[in-house]
């Protein structure tokens, strides 16, 4: 059964559409690129997936389930600009927010949560920085804390919206080993990216969307310059036959 299927989404903002009609579904254990223009919808569909923006129609399933049903099987890291890092809180509490699906939101963690949230720090390498207000860290600090806090969930299934962005390249690099980990443990990933120089290297398979599904499969099937000039029109260029770039002009 396949982890995640979306059937027929369409999400309109103000009676615009922002999706329409996007349906397609995943294979287990993959790591997965949602890859696209600015405008696209990439990080919409990853919110109309987890019902935080409304669907003006279509269905997803998580596991042949509906996803109200199937919540504790999913994870999710936003993108960092969209969370308020003023919050008084500590990098452990942010962490241990992401148990609140298994002890519920009015039991406190017990000594077992604490000592799991820990170690989600520690495969982050932020083990030390447990206590720090999280308004102290740095944006590649920050974002290792919400990956513990993804890794926290014990999640089946992750989204994850623009996790490279604006990160050093050390965190970078940590982020793409625990992708593959979660991989290697037969957790499916999907992620909104945008440098396609890094495509190939990252992912196993894409979906390529515009407003539209454009193509999704296999990446070495998938991440062609057909494929990409649909998506990107006119501002695509293509570098060696090897690494694509969006023309900014």
């Amino acid at each position: 059964m396949n982890p995640v299927t979306v059937e027929n989404v369409t999400v309109a903002y103000h009676s615009k559409p922002v999706l329409q009609e996007v349906s397609f579904s995943v294979p287990e254990g993959k790591l997965i690129g949602i890859i696209g223009p600015n405008g696209a919808g990439k990080s919409t569909l990853i919110k109309a997936v987890l019902g935080l923006v409304p669907r003006a129609s279509g269905d997803v399933y998580i596991y042949g389930k509906p996803y109200k049903q199937q919540r504790k099987l999913v994870g999710y890291v936003p993108q960092r600009g969209s969370v308020d890092w003023d919050f008084p809180t500590n990098a452990l509490d942010v962490v241990l927010m992401g148990r609140y699906g298994h002890i519920g939101w009015f039991k406190r963690p017990s000594k077992k949560d604490v000592e799991f949230a820990m170690s989600c720090l520690e495969k982050v390498g932020m083990k030390e920085y447990a206590n720090r207000q999280i308004s102290q860290l740095s944006g590649g600090q920050q974002q290792r804390v919400f990956l513990a806090r993804a890794l926290a969930q014990d999640a089946t299934v992750y989204f994850m919206d623009e996790p490279f962005v604006g990160v050093d390249a050390a965190t970078e690099k940590a982020i793409i080993s625990l992708l593959n980990e979660l991989k290697a443990q037969g957790k499916t990933v999907l992620v909104v990216h945008h440098d396609l120089q890094t495509v190939k290297e990252y992912f196993d398979w894409v979906l390529l969307l515009n407003m539209r599904k454009i193509a999704i499969g296999p990446t070495e099937e998938t991440f062609t310059l057909e494929n990409l000039q649909k998506t990107y029109g006119g501002r695509l260029t293509f570098l060696h036959q090897q690494h694509a770039i969006v023309n900014q002009q």
